[in-house]
């Protein structure tokens, strides 16, 4: 059943079970995972690797399918949808940034951007306009013309989460956003996101870093595929 308070909800995971099977060894990648997201959230998982944060990266995104559990985004029973209608709902609600960037080197920013809105429904006359919105919106409107091979790697960044949040999704889900940035360049990502929050956007940001941790509104600790309790609000 939905979740009671799904008016505000945005994600409710239930009882979560992820396994895997390797040869003749069973991996339990995410154990009895109950998590609450609500509108406006900004979540930090942290864990050391191997500990399931990014399997349950892999869930909310609706990449992977948890073995057991439910999973509502929105008050919809994802669990229940097709491959078809989970890609579509992923690419309309739900925006990705990794710490590799993942953009295309022949491609120019710009490019980078309208790309990601070729699959989700975007009428092909607003997709160069919102591109632009959210170039400008990370501060990259000067760049449009550029290939990622001459930007810095804070700018590539930002090229990302431009494609990231262009869809205008309800969820934007990062790993490790930081990870191939120095410290200062960093901030200025770290800064980006508590923008974005501030606009409305939740955000889930999964990290092994105390300071990109420190930015979220709250934490939860992921330890051999158990979610526990951060146990800081704000």
């Amino acid at each position: 059943m939905p979740p009671a308070n799904d008016a505000v909800a945005l994600v409710e995971l239930t009882g979560v079970d992820r396994t895997y099977q390797l040869g003749e060894v069973q991996v339990n990648a995410l154990r009895d995972v109950r998590l609450l997201i609500n509108r406006g959230d900004y979540l930090s998982v942290v864990g050391a690797s191997g500990s399931g944060k990014s399997t349950l990266l892999n869930v909310l995104g609706l990449l992977d399918r948890p073995t057991k559990g439910e999973y509502w985004l929105e008050g919809r029973d994802v669990a229940a949808l097709d491959e078809g209608e989970r890609a579509a709902l992923r690419g309309k609600r739900i925006g990705f940034v990794f710490q590799a960037f993942h953009l295309l080197p022949n491609r120019t920013v710009l490019e980078n951007v309208t790309v990601s809105m070729l699959y989700n429904g975007v009428p092909r006359n607003e997709r160069e306009p919102r591109a632009m919105e959210a170039l400008d919106r990370v501060g990259l409107g000067h760049r449009i013309g550029f290939k990622p091979g001459r930007l810095s790697g804070g700018e590539r960044q930002r090229v990302a989460i431009a494609r990231a949040i262009v869809s205008r999704p309800a969820l934007l889900l990062s790993d490790e956003p930081t990870g191939n940035l120095d410290s200062e360049t960093s901030e200025s990502i770290l800064a980006l996101f508590d923008e974005l929050r501030a606009d409305g956007l939740t955000l889930v940001v999964v990290t092994h870093d105390s300071n990109v941790s420190s930015h979220a509104a709250r934490s939860v600790f992921m330890q051999d595929g158990r979610l526990l309790d951060g146990s800081r609000n704000g």
